[in-house]
């Protein structure tokens, strides 16, 4: 039987010079191939990457609230991933400002948003948002949310809850109360005390608490219902006196302070949050691999106490469940400003 040779570089037919000319060719084109199909299908690099910089924006100054809660997850987020987390403060134009700057950031995980409520209600108090926080962001991850305190001028006589209301209603328009920033959970928070205990309320808008806190305590503004924990020292000073919270269960902090439920209107509940965002277009296994740390970051923030020394409890959440909460949020604030014949700014 003849043997038949194969020929695969197909230089049969041809010279000496020819063949080898041929095969040199073919063996650096299939050499080539070989370098280049790995390159051509490698596997995205796994997140994180430690040689990278986690940067974590707080669209409000540094010191306050968001900030240190920022700063507390932040410590948590460098142990746990063993890389370097930034927090980058840039406030103005109503948080938007730091809003606008993660949203246009790279979306690979490593520019995130860290904001308060006040951050998914852009469209409802702005007249020109900058944004849809509802469409421009990939929620992550919820971490925390924190009562409110209602507190009322020092020279107030009987002041509890169930003494309050009805003076309030007696003497509509007369009674104020200030607002620090539109839109704000203090805002929104006191539209329901208002719509739930059939209150005609006038209301002072300030450019944030401590503006506020200070008319409360000189008896210039009636009352104020906002965070607990920027409160509280007033409230314990006597500067102002506290009435309730504002959460389905009283605080550690102060937990000779009744709920708004306890004291006088069953079912009041609002409290503030806290959450994670990152650019709309994060991929899916990167804002997984963000939440599951993020959840096991708070977890551990609950075992050490540092959130509850802010007043926060911890939440863990699924994005897919943070974005549902947000929808909810938005719908009910939206309503809430809409009754209250509220005009974007």
């Amino acid at each position: 039987m003849t043997s038949r040779r194969l020929d695969p570089l197909g230089t049969r037919g041809l010279n000496r010079r020819q063949a080898l000319a041929a095969t040199v060719a073919a063996t650096a084109a299939a050499a080539g191939a070989t370098v280049l199909a790995p390159a051509a299908h490698a596997a995205p690099q796994a997140f994180p990457d430690k040689a990278r910089t986690l940067q974590i924006i707080v669209p409000f100054a540094a010191g306050g609230g968001v900030d240190n809660a920022a700063r507390l997850l932040a410590d948590q987020l460098r142990k746990r991933l063993g890389l370097n987390v930034l927090v980058d403060n840039r406030a103005g134009a109503s948080g938007t400002l730091g809003g606008k700057f993660v949203q246009t950031a790279p979306a690979d995980g490593y520019t995130l948003l860290f904001s308060a409520a006040t951050h998914v209600h852009a469209q409802n108090v702005l007249k020109h948002p900058p944004y849809d926080p509802q469409t421009a962001f990939q929620p992550v991850a919820r971490v925390g949310e924190a009562p409110l305190l209602l507190v009322v001028a020092p020279n107030t006589e009987r002041p509890t809850l169930t003494e309050l209301l009805p003076r309030i209603r007696q003497e509509p328009d007369r009674w104020t109360a200030a607002i620090p920033a539109a839109g704000a959970p203090s805002h929104l928070a006191t539209l329901l005390l208002e719509q739930k205990a059939r209150l005609k309320l006038s209301y002072v808008p300030y450019k944030g608490t401590q503006p506020a806190l200070t008319d409360v305590a000189g008896g210039h503004v009636h009352l104020l219902m906002d965070s607990m924990i920027s409160l509280l020292p007033l409230a314990k000073a006597g500067k102002v006196k506290a009435v309730a919270i504002s959460s389905k269960a009283r605080s550690g902090l102060a937990p000779d302070i009744p709920t708004v439920a306890e004291a006088g209107l069953p079912g009041f509940e609002y409290v503030s949050w806290y959450g994670v965002w990152a650019p709309q277009a994060t991929p899916a296994p990167v804002v997984k691999a963000l939440n599951d740390a993020i959840n096991a970051s708070v977890a551990d923030l609950a075992r050490s106490g540092q959130f509850s020394q802010l007043g926060i409890s911890p939440v863990i959440d699924s994005p897919e469940a943070f974005r549902r909460f947000i929808a909810a949020e938005v719908g009910q604030g939206a309503a809430l400003l809409k009754a209250a014949g509220f005009q974007p700014e």
